[in-house]
């Protein structure tokens, strides 16, 4: 892809949209766009790998042609050859000063994760991002890796744009997380790779071990052990070389999401969703679909570049309210909002537990997923950090309400598909950044059925 082809592609434009009920069935097989956390994690592995990795499966959207953009910007050479991308590393230990700001746009994985890269590399550099995220926190990953020897100069309240000072002779980090994070451990983890000893996470919540699976995938010796407690202690040692390899990119179960309560909600639907990542610490929703009474079942399972993938067989279906205990949020915090949306169709009243760290999302979006709630007629309220729906099965009355987004493609998804299911149409201000993490989202539901 050339550098005009990527910033077009980055460009999202205001799109609103009207959203009523679907006129037929989803049907057919569907195919979602490569794993986002991964997608990230392959091209700054390559890009610090020593040789030429292929990545096959890639998300082309808007956050990870950032990260291609300033793994590129970092010395690594990036092409596009069709479905495949080539990514000639030149080591942990090549990387070169960037001529230029890293604009992440509005991905806080890349931001974050990049933060962990810099901060043990022999050069300044400095990152910013759109207003979505120039008002997100970065305090959470910056204040363990000074620990490291790097210096972080943010504006007020820890914010990009930010300075990232890096040290050539990096102090290995041990550092016990004090809240769940896959981003902050990651970012720890990334540091380490050219720090000088030992970096050690005690992690008491598991969250997403895509880091640690790719970094052995890439050579690296990882250790993980279980806790008497249920956490994990997790450590590397540096300098760290990474060799190249060949990736395959499962579908993201979080994209996934979106035709799987479509088709719950949608009478006389049938979904079949190919490939899709398996990961035990990413289905969470599954299993809270599952408890709710969703005809959602995995089929083929196998593994593929380190990951369990599968298929998704999912029929519409009678839901029933669902209680889901705060220890499996990180295992689905990116699909609270559109769990939400099956829970405002379901039978009793939901209690959705522990989403606090939703608030420091793409938006606060534990607040923006009750607005979405109550602007379309649900009856619906934060209590604490849990969220609490009472469902309306027969979903007379829903809908009806415009959507603000706030710049989170994940609530703008979640909208569309609430107005796919309500009898009353829903006004979304804003679907331009869909394209963040789902290229082609609205033209893929169209070609299943949905009308829109």
């Amino acid at each position: 892809m050339s550098d005009r082809a990527e910033n077009n592609a980055m460009s999202a434009q205001v799109a609103p949209l009207r959203v009523q009920r679907a006129p037929a069935p989803l049907r057919g097989d569907v195919v979602v766009p490569g794993d986002k956390s991964i997608s990230h994690r392959a091209l700054m592995l390559a890009a610090m790998a020593e040789g030429r990795s292929e990545i096959s499966g890639l998300l082309e959207g808007e956050d990870v042609l950032r990260t291609a953009s300033a793994m590129r910007a970092l010395g690594a050479e990036i092409r596009q050859d069709g479905a495949r991308w080539i990514v000639q590393g030149h080591g942990a230990q090549g990387l070169r000063e960037p001529d230029d700001v890293l604009d992440m746009g509005n991905s806080g994985t890349a931001a974050r994760l990049m933060a962990g890269i810099l901060s043990t590399q022999p050069f300044n550099s400095f990152m910013t991002g759109d207003a979505s995220l120039r008002a997100r926190p970065m305090k959470r990953v910056t204040d363990p890796l000074q620990k490291n020897g790097a210096c972080f100069v943010t504006r007020q309240g820890g914010r990009l744009p930010m300075a990232v000072v890096g040290t050539a002779q990096g102090t290995p980090i041990h550092y016990r997380l004090p809240v769940a994070s896959a981003q902050v451990k990651s970012a720890i983890l990334l540091a380490g790779l050219n720090a000088q000893g030992e970096t050690r996470i005690d992690e008491p919540t598991p969250t997403r071990n895509h880091t640690e699976n790719m970094l052995r995938y890439f050579g690296v010796d990882v250790t993980v052990r279980e806790t008497e407690s249920g956490g994990r202690l997790i450590s590397l040692t540096g300098p760290a070389r990474l060799h190249a390899q060949n990736v395959i990119v499962p579908g993201d179960p979080s994209s996934a999401a979106f035709p799987i309560v479509a088709a719950l909600l949608i009478p006389g639907s049938d979904l079949l969703i190919r490939n899709v990542g398996l990961n035990p610490l990413r289905t969470g929703l599954f299993k809270s679909l599952q408890e709710m009474g969703a005809q959602l079942s995995i089929e083929d399972v196998r593994r593929e570049g380190g990951e369990r993938v599968g298929d998704l067989r999912v029929k519409a279906s009678t839901l029933k309210a669902v209680d889901v205990p705060a220890k499996r949020a990180p295992s689905m915090i990116d699909e609270y909002p559109i769990l939400s949306v099956a829970c405002a169709f379901a039978e009793g009243t939901s209690r959705l537990r522990g989403l606090g760290e939703l608030r420091v999302k793409e938006s606060d979006r534990l607040n923006a997923t009750l607005a979405l709630l109550k602007a379309n007629h649900v009856t619906a309220r934060i209590d604490g950090d849990d969220l609490v729906i009472e469902g309306r099965p027969d979903g007379n009355g829903l809908g009806g309400g415009r959507v603000e987004t706030l710049m989170d493609h994940r609530l703008a998804m979640s909208a569309i598909i609430f107005g796919l299911a309500a009898p009353n149409p829903i006004d979304v201000d804003d679907t331009g950044f869909i394209n963040t993490s789902f290229p082609g989202f609205i033209d893929l539901m169209n070609e299943r059925g949905a009308g829109l």
